[in-house]
């Protein structure tokens, strides 16, 4: 026998899943939001959150609650769409779990059970924020950041990130490999896989940092190449897009989303972070690299691509969006899934062409206020002309 309160709680939860989602009139030319995000914590089945034993529990309590759902891995297979997402319990731990469904932007629904990683590493705490690669080798690839306590000082704040790595072929049975290995970096973690060999070997998007949280030496978003990704150890870091002063990616910045392949080169969209009297704020922001030599950018537009607007900017992490998935269809859409404040998920789509317009066209960041207004003034200029010959 139910609790009654199941089936009042289950018709609300089959009323979001079956909730169709609708673009914001929100307009810049680049990509489109939407109304609704794609994923929160009532997204989560009811049976992963309460007994519903009612000998067991009588009230109806939730026995082990959910917190938030955000930072996703994204892919298309055999026609739906899939999101291996961040669940974070009450309990602050993290894990993964699957949601599939027929549309990109509504309708997700997860998995009967979270996704069950193989227990290799007895020091790892806690694991989160996966990244799904389609390799060319023939296998989906997540690379995650697996964290454990830092044991060699006194302060249980202090802890030790690294890449995870595991490998699938139907998102179901994963195989865990040793964690990413950087030579030069004692901390790793935003690491992203790149979708095809580098000469022959694997390639990793890398973000080197001296400790959990501080970037310290870490120039920017790393580049590496690996012989064998079932050891992967990685010497040699170069920096692509490197950190700035007075930029989006002042303090840290980091790879997001698997780069998206184009005819004039691979599109990344990553994230950026600075320091404001409020703390810390995430935005995302864009760049490209060269097709045969993806750790040189080519074209690295000014500022943000999404900042966090209107109730994104409320959550248990506030001024933040974050991405690590988005799924580019053969047929030229995009869809770009980011979390905002650590709290949930939302999708923004836009084509490949507007992207490459975005990139590839888009003035760059000057460095200077006086040089920033005069390319401002310079377009303005352009436009008046062109409005005064209309009229």
């Amino acid at each position: 026998m139910l609790h009654k309160q199941y089936y009042v709680e289950l018709e609300k939860y089959n009323r979001l899943l079956a909730r169709k989602n609708e673009k914001t009139s929100d307009y810049n030319g680049i990509y489109d939001r939407f109304r609704d995000p794609v994923l929160t914590r009532e997204h989560i089945p009811l049976f992963w959150k309460y007994d519903l034993d009612i000998h067991t529990n009588p009230y109806f309590m939730e026995r082990l609650g959910v917190n938030a759902a955000f930072n996703s891995g994204a892919m298309e297979l055999n026609g739906k769409y899939y999101l291996v997402a961040r669940i974070e319990g009450a309990d602050r731990k993290s894990f993964f779990a699957v949601a599939e469904s027929d549309s990109p932007v509504d309708g997700f629904h997860f998995w009967d059970y979270p996704v069950e990683l193989p227990d290799t590493c007895p020091q790892e705490t806690n694991v989160y924020d996966m990244r799904l690669t389609k390799h060319e080798d023939g296998y989906i690839y997540g690379v995650f950041c697996s964290e454990s306590k830092d044991t060699t000082v006194n302060d249980l704040s202090a802890a030790v990130a690294a890449a995870g790595i595991v490998r699938t072929k139907d998102l179901r049975a994963w195989e865990r490999l040793a964690n990413l290995k950087t030579l030069n970096s004692p901390q790793q973690r935003n690491v992203v896989l790149h979708p095809e060999f580098v000469d022959g070997k694997y390639a990793f998007y890398t973000r080197p940092m001296d400790d959990f949280i501080d970037t310290g030496s870490g120039g920017g978003v790393g580049f590496g190449l690996c012989e064998d990704i079932t050891n992967a150890v990685i010497d040699e870091e170069i920096i692509t897009s490197r950190r700035k002063y007075h930029t989006i990616t002042e303090a840290k910045n980091g790879a997001g989303a698997v780069p998206i392949k184009t005819e004039r080169g691979w599109i990344h969209i990553a994230h950026g972070v600075r320091n404001t009297a409020a703390g810390l704020r995430y935005v995302i922001y864009a760049f490209a690299t060269d097709l045969k030599e993806p750790w040189k950018v080519i074209a690295e537009p000014s500022g943000f691509l999404i900042g966090p607007k209107g109730g994104e900017r409320v959550g248990d992490v506030s001024n933040v969006v974050f991405t690590n998935g988005a799924i580019a269809r053969e047929n030229g859409e995009v869809y770009i899934y980011y979390a905002s404040s650590d709290t949930r998920l939302h999708v923004a789509t836009t084509n490949i062409e507007k992207l490459m317009d975005y990139v590839f066209h888009t003035p760059q960041d000057p460095g200077r206020s006086v040089d920033c207004v005069a390319q401002r003034c310079e377009m303005i200029r352009k436009n008046l002309e062109i409005i005064k010959n209309e009229n």
